[in-house]
């Protein structure tokens, strides 16, 4: 194994360490304080205020405004996600299923 290839699997698995300890962190500390007041909010409003933010990043940038169908290879996708997510409320679905059907319209689906 050369020293360039050593290199970037050490990088990649620091970084997937690194990665993994920073979402075990909260489960690991905070799990007995789950009872509060606080955590209980948080755990409430947070994941929807998360994904309203993704969707005023992610739609003015990601679509394309200009074609005839005005940026349906975007609003498509959100809807699948807003559509799911009320139906199976289940977050990792929604998310999963609009990535996949943003980028199959990206690929391959032109609506010019």
């Amino acid at each position: 194994m050369s020293s360039e290839t050593l290199y970037l699997v050490s990088f990649i698995l620091v970084t997937a360490a690194a990665t993994f300890l920073t979402r075990l962190m909260p489960f690991a500390f905070l799990g007995k304080h789950s009872s509060h007041p606080l955590a209980q909010h948080l755990g409430r409003y947070l994941p929807a205020g998360i994904m309203a933010v993704l969707v005023a990043i992610f739609l003015p940038r990601s679509a394309h405004w200009v074609t005839p169908i005005f940026g349906l290879d975007a609003l498509i996708p959100a809807a699948l996600v807003v559509i799911l997510h009320l139906w199976r409320r289940n977050a990792l679905l929604s998310m999963l299923a609009g990535t996949i059907c943003y980028m199959a319209i990206q690929q391959g689906v032109s609506f010019s």
